[in-house]
């Protein structure tokens, strides 16, 4: 079976599965929603359809850090599109309540796509390797039957993630500029402490699926990927032009600090 036809099998078993048991943990300043809008929303749920939102089939659970500071963790809950066998996509929220925040994007593409890219792009992508065989990646509510094959597709992906409201410090609005997020390699990079609320939240034990999952075949991970490791940092910087000044180069590079 292609995997994207998998795919919409498992999000039928998703229903009902992983539990609301991770509250956001900011709160957005703001009035309370009126009576009004509560009603506005509620008629435009009926009425509109959302295919984009209904595309969404499985729900991933892990963690990211900032590029480049690996203290910077946080926990990322992915409700993720599969787009075609190569490329999936991926919305990031800091919680699986209905008061979530928005905090990010992800897109994940295949080992085969990745080796096409260009040298300078492969910095922005990270491996799944580690994630998948240590465990901490999860797919909540899915049963082990289905989350084994839906990994073994995952393993040997990479993700290129963005960040736009940082809820591990902005605990109000958005601030600041987005940040290219990474994922973890190694033991001892990821907190501990991070690693056994989730599982406790879930009633899961990580270091269970990492037994469970030594079958899993993992390709090594592919040059130019990971690229904080390698002492490539990047990560957006404000850049101010004055006196009509214009900027040069191309516009998406122009902003962009990498540190080697």
């Amino acid at each position: 079976m292609k995997f994207a036809g998998w795919l919409i099998y498992t999000s039928l078993l998703l229903t009902g599965c992983g539990a609301s048991n991770s509250p956001s943990p900011v709160n957005a300043t703001g009035e309370e929603t009126s009576t009004k809008m509560k009603f506005l929303a509620a008629g435009a749920s009926v009425i509109q359809d959302r295919p984009p939102i209904d595309a969404m089939s499985t729900y991933l659970d892990g963690f990211h850090f900032y590029s480049g500071e690996l203290k910077g963790q946080m926990e990322a809950h992915h409700y993720v599109t599969v787009l075609n066998e190569d490329v999936m996509q991926a919305v990031i929220y800091d919680g699986n309540t209905s008061d979530a925040k928005l905090m990010g994007i992800e897109y994940i593409i295949s080992e085969r796509l990745f080796k096409t890219l260009p040298e300078e792009e492969k910095a922005y992508w990270h491996s799944h390797r580690y994630e998948v065989k240590s465990g901490s990646l999860v797919a909540p509510g899915l049963p082990e039957a289905a989350e084994k094959p839906l990994m073994s597709k995952i393993v040997n992906t990479y993700g290129k993630t963005w960040h736009t409201w940082h809820t591990d410090r902005d605990k109000t609005l958005p601030l600041g500029a987005p940040a290219l997020m990474m994922g973890f390699t190694d033991d001892g990079q990821l907190n501990p402490r991070l690693l056994a609320d989730r599982d406790r939240r879930f009633n899961i034990d990580s270091h269970q699926l990492r037994e469970s999952r030594k079958t899993i075949v993992a390709n090594p991970v592919a040059s130019g990927a990971d690229g904080w490791q390698n002492g490539t940092v990047i990560q957006l910087k404000r850049v101010e032009f004055k006196n009509g000044q214009q900027p040069q180069g191309h516009a998406h590079h122009s902003d962009l600090s990498a540190k080697p």
